[in-house]
């Protein structure tokens, strides 16, 4: 892989911030199966994460966001589920709870690149349909939560 990556102008590297968005899935993901403290589990991938190129402060971010805040997502997302948040696939629970955050906190990131990085998480590490499911839940909830942004 190329180890050079282009940076937008903006400074950011979407490849890295892809791999972050991954890398944070599997921590929210170990977090709800073994509810790990917040410290230990950011030592645990950023360690991992060092060995590719990765954007550690947004991985970490992304991490403290919804380990702080996992009520309110829970609660942001509630309306768009056909069934209680602790009853969705794991994976896919963590790819939402992710989305909830970068929509609710993370306006720099455009919605549509949130819901595209949920999506190619879930076809990743997810069940066969998973995607599908985070899919539409994370485009009525983009509604609710960028109403401007999609609306334009």
């Amino acid at each position: 892989m190329n180890k050079h990556h282009h940076r937008r102008p903006d400074g950011i590297d979407p490849v890295a911030r892809s791999r972050s968005r991954r890398r944070a899935l599997q921590a929210i993901y170990a977090w709800q199966i073994n509810h790990a403290d917040e410290r230990g589990l950011i030592a645990q991938f950023a360690h991992e994460q060092a060995h590719e190129v990765a954007d550690l402060e947004y991985f970490e971010d992304l991490v403290r966001g919804v380990l702080r805040h996992v009520d309110t997502l829970d609660s942001a997302l509630a309306p768009h589920l056909d069934r209680g948040i602790d009853e969705v696939d794991a994976i896919e629970r963590a790819a939402l709870r992710i989305a909830a955050y970068e929509l609710s906190h993370r306006p720099d990131v455009p919605y549509r690149v949130v819901i595209n990085e949920a999506i190619d998480s879930t076809k990743r590490f997810g069940s066969e349909h998973g995607h599908t499911y985070v899919n539409g839940v994370l485009d009525k909830a983009a509604v609710a939560l960028r109403s401007v942004e999609v609306r334009k």
